[in-house]
This record gives structure tokens, C-alpha cells and sequence, in this order.
């Protein structure tokens, strides 16, 4: 699923290759607390509109032998209302159910729990800024507890991390989501680790 091509890092799916889970290329490294810049662009049909990828991070391997990776993801997609969303992998699922959120995750019964503290900017505004299919400036922020996601320097989300069940591993992943065909592309790709 995934190669280079003009320079950058690619994930395809076909209809003769599709992805029969979501699957990731896995950085080798370890970062916990970061700063994470590139610049990613989907390119799609016009039929299916389909795109749907995410940087995981935060996050550990599931299953090495399927390149499946659980944790948290800045999400990607081709399509509103989720790109620059921040989602748990194999988790709660969506911790910032909109836009502009801003949440804390605690600890619940069994599992991390995600409350609503306010915002960081409207959804009108932040949708504005994104360009589906286009290339976006993109960064990610985790310092401590605090988790923070731009889009062509517009802030989408924000969340601090207090529980202990969340995720809170040290794998970085890109993702190519399963369904139909699509293709994402990264590249510029400059990852600033914090001490």
C-alpha cells in the first residue's frame, strides 16, 4: 500500500488491491512528546470522494504481522467534517466530536472518558481553511498532557490527556484507511522531538 512517487511518501488502495483493514507504515523511532510538521494531500475520484487516513501517534503496534496500529491519530479525510479531528485508534473512537473542540480525556470505567471544555475557534472558520484535495500544512503537537492539531495554521482541536487507560505509547504511524479506492500523499515531513 504504500511507495514513493514524485517525492513523496504515498498510500493507494485500488479496487485490485484494497485494504481489508485499516493499515499503517510504522516509523521505527519512538516519540512521545513532539512536534510533527508536513504537508499531506488526497487525491480522489470524483465518484467516491473517498479519502480517509490519520498520523498516529501516542500509539503502539497491535498486530506487527498486519501493520495494525492502535492509539491516538490526527485524523485525514477527504471530505468534512474530520480532517484535523482528533481520534482514538482501537479506543474511544472520535475524542473531539467536532471542529474547534476542545476536550479532556479521564479516566472512565475501563477505559479513557472524553469531556467538552470548550473551543478553540469556530467550525465554519477551521472548515474554511482546509483544502480536501489540495496540499494542507499540517501539525501536530503533544507536550505532556496537552494534544494540539493545525490546519494551514488554523488550531481544529485540542485536548489534554489525564487518564492513565488512555493511550499513551510512543509509536508513529501513517494510516491508509480500508474502503474504497484512494490515495494519500505526505511529504516535507519534519518531526522535532521535545525533552
Amino acid at each position: 500500500y504504500w511507495s514513493v512517487k514524485d517525492g513523496c511518501i504515498t498510500g493507494q488502495t485500488t479496487k485490485e488491491h484494497p485494504a481489508r483493514h485499516n493499515t499503517f507504515l510504522i516509523w521505527k523511532g519512538e516519540a512521545t512528546d513532539f512536534e510533527l510538521n508536513c504537508k499531506v494531500k488526497f487525491t480522489t475520484t470524483e465518484e467516491s470522494k473517498f479519502g480517509n487516513s490519520g498520523v498516529q501517534f501516542r500509539s503502539v503496534v497491535v498486530d506487527p504481522a498486519k501493520w495494525i496500529v492502535g492509539g491516538l491519530q490526527a485524523d485525514l479525510s477527504a471530505s468534512s467534517p474530520y480532517f484535523g479531528i482528533l481520534y482514538d485508534e482501537r479506543g474511544v473512537g472520535r475524542c473531539a466530536m467536532t471542529l474547534g473542540q476542545k476536550v479532556v480525556m479521564k479516566d472512565g470505567d475501563g477505559k479513557a472518558k472524553v469531556e467538552s471544555t470548550g473551543s478553540v475557534g469556530k467550525k465554519e472558520d477551521i472548515l474554511a481553511a482546509i483544502k480536501y484535495t489540495d496540499w494542507n500544512d499540517y501539525r501536530v503537537v503533544a507536550k505532556g498532557p496537552l494534544i494540539q492539531i493545525w490546519v494551514n495554521g488554523v488550531q481544529t482541536v485540542e485536548a489534554v490527556n489525564e487518564s492513565t487507560k488512555g493511550p499513551n505509547g510512543t509509536t508513529l504511524a501513517l494510516q491508509v484507511h480500508a474502503g474504497q479506492p484512494m490515495m494519500i500523499q505526505f511529504k516535507d515531513i519534519v518531526l522535532k522531538k521535545e525533552k
